[in-house]
């Protein structure tokens, strides 16, 4: 065996030999550091458009909502292209792990284009089912167009980062994260206010600095690849969207993208209801006020997708390795871990409600609207997070089917009613609206652990 092979064999063992507590959370600790990033230049983005107006954040806040559809799509490739990875890498076959990488970031390469294609000829009707109007609608518009450039290089930052984790490298993203979030916060302030020649562009110039800091993302991914990760590699010979690898990588990522997909449909319906202003104030007011609570979330989910993308690996990898009792060790035990930080926020969210949103908003009503509604979310956020972990774990084990299942009746049999019953019919406006959200978090939470405890998905072929 040669050295780069030994080399890259390395974390594997570490991460289907060591001690599960430790490892889970040294692979975690990283991951957690590069969602906390994308949490503060969102979290800046938002406050940013907060000092501009509502329609300002409203602009801001669409966008995170086509983001996270780009994302969900991407989903195709990265879901799949890691759950063969983590089961190669397990398994210390290097060489199939790298095939597996190149025919994704094949992929991805052509999927990029079609996204950003898609999304900036949507950006219309996407503010069109909001009911913006006016000038609202044309900065919405305007920056969905500009935001919709960069999808091909945000793609390989995605899957390109998916790879890495399932191989066990958290370092790697996180690094890349850290680069790209310091720049984009960076320039987002040179755009938006004007710095030495830069003119200012007020909110035109938050998705100006957003869109720079993607594509220079991407391609600090793709340079990484081009120099080798332990044992990954460009190799554009292996570059071909045929073959047994790519059927594979679809077969297991095609129900994960329609579960993004269609999971990204029933939330942005929740939206359209959030953004009918039902409690007496306007509509820009409690789309604004959803808008920053769901920012300030991002607090507990985007950690609990790191502990999720840290319990992927090392299930995927236990598997891989034939171990099914240490793989399903290693979904409970992340589940435990974040529970505990989700209860800090609970706590933090319920009491800090009325500080949060005074800081984040200049108008008085976005924030009262938003406090009573945010103090109700406070109470779910262990919900949250053990969904989102279970999730992870089952797909890292190649079970995307259950996980399509569960969103879809948490989001269209739970959420959409209660919030159309609570937040329309009998008025309750924004607080009413998230009466159903918690709902679909709870029962979300409940079926996924189901399906963990039972264990069917050991036997997921990949």
């Amino acid at each position: 065996m040669s050295d780069s092979v030994s080399e890259a064999t390395k974390p594997a063992q570490s991460i289907v030999t060591g001690g599960i507590q430790w490892t889970l959370f040294a692979l975690a600790l990283p991951a957690l550091l590069e969602q906390l990033l994308t949490f503060f230049v969102g979290f800046y983005d938002t406050y940013l458009s907060g000092q501009i107006s509502a329609a300002a954040t409203n602009a801001v806040g669409l966008a995170t909502y086509v983001d996270w559809l780009g994302g969900m799509l991407f989903r195709l490739v990265g879901v799949g292209a890691a759950a063969l990875v983590a089961r190669h890498w397990g398994a210390g076959d290097i060489h199939e792990a790298n095939r597996t990488t190149n025919r994704a970031l094949a992929i991805v390469s052509v999927m990029g284009l079609l996204v950003s294609v898609m999304l900036y000829v949507a950006a219309p009707l996407f503010t069109d089912l909001l009911g913006m109007t006016g000038e609202a609608r044309g900065i919405a518009i305007h920056y969905l167009h500009v935001d919709s450039l960069c999808y091909f290089f945000t793609g390989f930052t995605l899957v390109g980062g998916a790879i890495l984790r399932a191989s066990g490298d958290t370092r790697t993203p996180m690094l890349i994260y850290v680069i790209v979030s310091v720049f984009n916060v960076f320039a987002a302030y040179s755009f938006v206010y004007g710095l030495g020649p830069l003119p200012g562009m007020g909110v035109s110039g938050i998705v100006v600095g957003t869109v720079c800091a993607r594509v220079f993302g991407g391609l600090l991914m793709v340079g990484g690849y081009a120099r080798g990760f332990h044992g990954l590699r460009l190799s554009l010979r292996q570059w071909t969207l045929r073959g047994e690898t790519v059927s594979r990588i679809l077969r297991i990522g095609i129900p994960a993208a329609a579960d993004g997909a269609l999971a990204w449909i029933g939330i942005f319906l929740f939206l359209m209801l959030v953004s009918r202003g039902t409690s007496g104030v306007s509509d820009d007011v409690s789309l604004a006020a959803h808008v920053v609570g769901v920012r300030i979330e991002a607090l507990t989910y985007l950690p609990a997708d790191a502990w999720g993308f840290a319990a992927a690996a090392m299930v995927g990898q236990a598997l891989g390795a034939g171990d099914p009792n240490r793989a399903r060790k290693c979904g409970h035990a992340a589940a435990f871990q974040c529970s505990v930080l989700a209860l800090v926020m609970s706590v933090l969210y319920y009491v800090a409600a009325r500080p949060i949103y005074a800081f984040m908003h200049s108008n008085p009503q976005v924030v009262e609207v938003g406090i009573p509604a945010f103090k109700l979310l406070a109470v779910f956020q262990i919900p949250l997070v053990v969904g989102t972990v279970y999730v992870h774990a089952l797909r890292g084990a190649g079970d995307t089917r259950y996980p399509l299942w569960i969103n879809l009746f948490g989001i269209f049999v739970v959420r959409l009613p209660l919030a159309y019953l609570f937040g329309v019919l009998l008025k309750g406006g924004l607080f009413g609206a998230w009466i159903g959200m918690c709902s679909d978090l709870g029962v979300r939470a409940v079926m996924a652990w189901t399906r963990y405890v039972r264990g069917k998905w050991v036997k997921t072929v990949v």
